[in-house]
């Protein structure tokens, strides 16, 4: 995917639902997540095992969001991704971020021919940096 279609994919979204967020603000996820929603974004954690992360409500799983999710973005292990993709597809997701390390091509064919489009291996907040640019600081 190219800098165009991922300025477009960070410029159209609203909602995302991060799976496998930590709520430890040690993780690299809990940084990545906290800066997209210092940006803006509606950040809706998914993790079985917490029950609210960056003041935000935590849902066990996609199916159990009560809103529309645009963008799932991916914390999880690639062994991990083929349920996640295969959620996201049944929510009616419109885009699936795979984030640094995370890459699983048979979900990605499966994503894509369900009409999602699918960034592997990126960070998000690297390419909302590159390519956006932060909100100013406040005074």
């Amino acid at each position: 995917m190219d800098n165009f279609e991922l300025k477009e994919i960070l410029k159209s979204t609203k909602v995302i639902a991060s799976v496998g967020l930590s709520s430890n603000p040690e993780k690299e996820s809990y940084s990545i997540v906290e800066y997209l929603q210092q940006q803006g974004y509606t950040i809706i954690p998914v993790n079985p095992t917490a029950t609210e992360i960056l003041g935000e409500k935590v849902y066990p799983s996609l199916s159990a969001i009560p809103v529309k999710v645009d963008l799932v973005q991916v914390f999880r292990k690639p062994e991990d991704v083929p349920p996640v993709v295969d959620e996201a597809i049944k929510i009616g997701a419109k885009v699936i971020w795979m984030q640094v390390g995370i890459e699983h091509e048979e979900s990605a064919r499966e994503a894509q021919a369900a009409g999602l489009k699918v960034v592997m291996n990126a960070c998000m907040r690297v390419a909302h940096r590159m390519l956006i640019g932060p909100k100013p600081a406040s005074l």
